[in-house]
């Protein structure tokens, strides 16, 4: 049982958090009522086409859909014995860390992050340059709090 805890432990994904794309798409879809509120209740520019105020909304949309592609191409991976950091569509960047090395785990959040509990995790390991962050990710003192003792759990198993 205890082998089949630790299974299911070792296997983990830590993606960026949607809360701020979703509320852009709210934001765009505010905007958009409003400008079609203001443009059928309102006859102040008859001749300017139906389309020219819809160009801002569809600019924060595109935004919003590279966005939300981005957040979908990163991911921090746990994998048995290692930390995998992933991203990009077309072309990829991986990083690949041992767990047991691992040496510290940083979190950062401004104050508008707090509020959402979503914040800035960075895994540090011996080397001076290598660290891997990964940006605005869901509960991270919990995601932190996981790393380090699959860490722990890792260097304990390399004595």
């Amino acid at each position: 049982m205890r082998g089949d805890r630790n299974a299911i432990i070792l296997r983990m994904v830590i993606r960026q958090s949607a809360k701020l794309i979703l509320v852009g798409y709210v934001l765009f879809a505010l905007v958009e009522v409003a400008i079609l509120i203001l443009w059928f209740a309102t006859n102040l520019h008859p001749d300017i086409p139906f389309w020219v105020p819809m160009i801002l909304p569809a600019v924060l949309l595109i935004f919003l859909g590279i966005r939300h592609i981005q957040r979908a191409s990163t991911r921090l991976k746990v994998e048995g014995e290692r930390l995998r950091y992933e991203s990009g569509i077309f072309s990829k960047t991986t990083r690949t860390i041992e767990l047991a090395k691992v040496q510290d785990v940083r979190i950062d959040q401004t104050l508008f992050q707090r509020m959402l509990n979503v914040g800035n995790l960075s895994v540090e390991t011996a080397g001076s340059s290598s660290r891997i962050e990964i940006p605005s990710i869901d509960r991270p003192n919990e995601a932190s709090s996981h790393v380090l003792d699959l860490a722990k759990i890792q260097r304990s198993h390399q004595v």
